[in-house]
């Protein structure tokens, strides 16, 4: 399909429906570093520079809470997942790894976090891409195993249940 027309994208827009806004806020500030640009009642914005993110987090009850899979920030090299995830364990946020993972027909790594509605997030980089003969999601395998199901595309891309590694900052390992 051609495009004959050039359109100036200034940035993407999300919308979440959140439990409770002020525990939302207090998440997103940390996962991207930034204060949100307006705060109203049952209502907060975020104005993301890096990524281009215009991101609103609206109060609603769980009933009124619509399917979401995942969300995520895709990012040039292995180092700036690294970094991210660096980033995030230093204001205390649980990470998961998942490194050399099959996802979409592409071999990713990435890193995991989770806002306090559930909601999961990702910071991932595609190493390679376009693998056809390739199975389209490995980190979804876990998942349909513990099911019994038929792993389907459209579990790609979610988290494991169960993570490969879960990071946190405040804790030592003992050996």
């Amino acid at each position: 399909m051609k495009n004959d027309y050039q359109v100036q994208t200034l940035k993407a827009h999300v919308s979440l429906n959140v439990n409770n806004v002020e525990n939302s806020i207090e998440f997103y500030q940390k996962l991207f570093g930034v204060e949100p640009a307006k705060i109203r009642a049952g209502y907060a914005k975020f104005d993301v520079q890096n990524p281009p993110l215009n991101l609103a987090l609206n109060e609603a009850s769980s009933e009124k809470r619509g399917a979401l899979s995942q969300l995520g920030i895709q990012v040039a090299s292995t180092e700036d997942v690294l970094a991210t995830k660096s980033r995030w364990e230093e204001i205390g946020l649980l990470t998961r790894d998942e490194m050399q993972t099959n996802c979409c027909y592409a071999l990713q790594d990435k890193t995991w976090v989770r806002d306090p509605d559930g909601n999961e997030w990702e910071v991932f980089v595609v190493l390679e891409d376009n693998l056809a003969e390739a199975n389209p999601c490995e980190c979804g395998n876990k998942l349909a195993e513990e099911k019994r199901e038929e792993k389907i595309a459209a579990a790609c891309c979610v988290s494991e249940p169960n993570p490969v590694s879960i990071n946190r900052a405040s804790e030592k390992s003992c050996c």
